[in-house]
């Protein structure tokens, strides 16, 4: 297996969420907040390096909530190796957050561009850009969130918030959505974020549960480590869950460090 660079591994364990289309960041001295109005789950709207005295702890969580409340959006608290204080987990706890009850701690694991990867042979396969147009996209919102078990609707307002985090993407010029369809039928579904030179993020890599055991999030990984290859980034890094960790894990990737996760719906 081809070695991973220090820079893919400082990229995988420092990168910070930069603005873009759709995306809001506020930025302070001691946390950071991201915000994604057309994707209200938490996790995409989160608090993040946190940095502070323990005595300003509890200001810290007052005051982040007062900042995103408006917006009214749950969101993820995630800590990391160097959050300060270390246990800010306590202080969240007696604010009434609590660890993701569908898992708190994932891995950052990275993978070389150049590792060896064969697509799985599965019949009647086909990965498509799922940012081609509204219907492809919904098809690809529709297998990630029976995957992870979150609701979709054809409510009007609800299609509009997806085309518009669609056209955010585009916008953005470096975000990939996938779709993987076998025979027609959408199967799975995984996005991407480049970060050339340094790196690339993956992310919602997700198999609806009638199609698991065939190989769908392996062509997945591998038609994004492809996407990789071709836009000149270093490798690709990816936060593993509970789930997602031993099939990265006999992909290749290697665990570089970690992040825990804490929800708060007060601010929804």
């Amino acid at each position: 297996m081809p070695a991973v660079s220090q820079g893919l591994v400082d990229f995988a364990n420092n990168l910070r969420q930069p603005a873009a289309p759709g995306i809001e960041v506020i930025v302070t001295p001691r946390y950071r907040i991201t915000l994604q109005p057309d994707f209200p789950l938490p996790g995409p709207n989160s608090v993040t390096w946190i940095r502070c005295r323990p005595a300003e702890a509890g200001e810290v969580i007052r005051e982040a909530r007062a900042t995103i409340a408006p917006r009214h959006l749950p969101v993820m608290w995630i800590l990391d190796p160097g959050t300060e204080p270390p246990d800010f987990a306590d202080h969240l706890a007696a604010h009434g957050v609590h660890p993701d009850p569908h898992g708190v701690e994932s891995a950052v694991m990275v993978l070389a561009v150049d590792a060896p990867m064969e697509d799985p042979a599965i019949p009647g396969l086909e990965i498509h850009d799922a940012l081609a147009d509204l219907a492809t996209f919904r098809r690809a919102d529709a297998a990630a969130a029976e995957a992870f078990m979150v609701p979709v609707t054809d409510d009007p307002e609800f299609i509009a918030m997806q085309d518009r985090r669609r056209l955010n993407f585009l916008a953005a010029g470096n975000r990939h959505w996938l779709l993987a369809t076998v025979d027609g039928e959408p199967a799975g579904a995984g996005g991407m974020t480049l970060f050339p030179p340094d790196g690339a993020t993956i992310n919602g890599g997700s198999v609806r549960p009638k199609f698991r055991g065939r190989g769908v999030y392996r062509a997945l990984v591998a038609a994004r480590l492809e996407i990789a290859r071709r836009s000149g980034v270093s490798g690709l890094c990816v936060w593993g869950g509970e789930m997602s960790r031993p099939i990265l894990a006999r992909l290749g990737f290697e665990t570089v460090g970690w992040r825990r996760f804490y929800v708060d719906r007060s601010t929804a």
